[in-house]
């Protein structure tokens, strides 16, 4: 008896967050700003979406966009052993209310900011009302110190990975020609699904392939099963090659991008970027206008709860 009364406490808990982040979106609706956030997420590990990340930042903040990267991956954080920094503070500190954004942002060499992660995703789901409205308050000033948010989440399909997915605006989905990689990414998409939280701009990139065709087949495996056994239609953004330069630059412990801009992996990156900026300066073909961070938290806190 005890143990169904505490849990039916915290399914009401988790109503009443829920209903307090319905009203603070609504509020918010006519006050969006125009930061667009990309998750990039895999079904495995090993699959390079770390370094995809990084190296994609880096990539939108050559093209001459402000560009912070959330490092979310909570069990395996490592985008500051890539970058050769050491935080002093995490998001947790924000979420807590210990430190502002400004005390948490870390500035790299290479231009862009990394908001380390922590544990402050899981804290999110047990703020109260207030809480919740300190925290949204304290992110008004970072419209203005970036024009995109990457997030470099967990692999596999959780639910804390799933609520970055769901509360992103773009969201990509690193494989690479394994097998088991392929399987895993389908599972990703089936978890989109089977969910609530479904992203409007879900797109298929394929790393470590051999050449262009191999990833345009890998992507077409991927996309017609979507297609035929969940309905989904996912777009195929692009591929990145094989390349030695890419473990090299791991051990540097410095972005491939940086190091190596002339090498193969490096320009398939830069590709990539191209191709979800547009002539425009916009992601093409998304159904969704940015809808700005304020808002992209409110989404993560209500898929989390």
């Amino acid at each position: 008896m005890a143990s169904r009364s505490v849990k039916n406490t915290l399914s009401d808990q988790a109503q009443e967050l829920r209903r307090i982040v319905d009203i603070h979106r609504r509020e918010l609706r006519q006050e969006d700003g125009m930061l667009r956030t990309i998750v990039i997420l895999s079904g495995k590990g090993g699959v390079g979406k770390t370094n995809l990340s990084l190296n994609l930042a880096i990539a939108l903040k050559m093209d001459g966009h402000k560009v912070t990267l959330l490092d979310a991956d909570l069990g395996m954080a490592n985008i500051d052993l890539l970058c050769g920094i050491v935080p002093q503070y995490t998001f947790l500190n924000i979420v807590r209310g210990d430190k502002t954004i400004e005390d948490v942002l870390v500035n790299t060499e290479q231009g862009i900011m990394v908001l380390p992660g922590g544990a402050g995703v899981r804290e999110l789901a047990d703020i109260d009302d207030s809480q919740l409205s300190a925290f949204v308050n304290s992110l008004s000033d970072f419209e203005e110190k970036a024009d995109f948010l990457v997030i470099d989440t967990g692999a596999g399909i959780h639910k804390g990975v799933m609520a970055f997915a769901g509360a992103a605006d773009t969201t990509l989905i690193i494989t690479t020609p394994e097998p088991t990689s392929i399987r895993d990414a389908y599972g990703v998409l089936k978890s989109f699904n089977d969910s609530y939280m479904s992203s409007s701009d879900i797109r298929i990139i394929v790393n470590m392939v051999n050449d262009e065709n191999e990833g345009i087949e890998v992507a077409g495996r991927i996309q017609t099963a979507a297609k035929q056994f969940l309905g989904l239609s996912v777009s195929y953004l692009g591929h990145i090659v094989r390349d030695a330069k890419v473990e090299k630059s791991v051990r540097m412990r410095k972005p491939f991008l940086e190091v190596f801009p002339e090498c193969p992996a490096s320009k398939c990156v830069l590709n990539l970027c191209s191709k979800l900026l547009g002539k425009s300066g916009i992601l093409p073909h998304s159904v969704v206008a940015p809808r700005g961070i304020k808002s992209f938290f409110l989404r993560l806190i209500r898929g989390v709860t």
